[in-house]
């Protein structure tokens, strides 16, 4: 499974980002899907995702805010999380994360920065 993030950028408070992640390979695979983030000095944390189930989980911190969603294609799958209302503390690098059955993968991480 390859995972390829985007759509990072620099935005101000309260403006808008959407982050995708293509997978590709072996998708038939993949049991679950989500966004984690790292901002310098912390530790990584999921932001959200699909569960093995289909359920979206989100964190506390971006529920209302953040919308997750997922196109499945042929050959891949994208991953997608709008982000509307984004503060300062959601500056960080996002990554895109997907667990085969015994497996973990990770994208490559997109920069995020909210800044007036």
């Amino acid at each position: 499974v390859q995972l390829q993030a985007s759509g990072g950028g620099l935005v101000q408070p309260g403006g808008s980002l959407r982050l995708s992640c293509v997978a590709s390979g072996d998708i038939f695979t993949i049991n679950s899907m989500g966004w984690y983030r790292q901002a310098p000095g912390n530790q990584r944390d999921k932001v959200a995702g699909f569960t093995a189930g289909g359920e979206k989980i989100y964190a506390d911190s971006v529920k209302g805010r953040f919308t997750l969603s997922k196109d499945i294609a042929q050959n891949t799958i994208t991953l997608q999380l709008q982000m509307n209302s984004l503060k300062p503390e959601d500056a960080a690098v996002y990554y895109c994360e997907a667990w085969t059955r015994d497996f973990e993968f990770w994208g490559q991480g997109t920069l995020v920065t909210v800044s007036s």
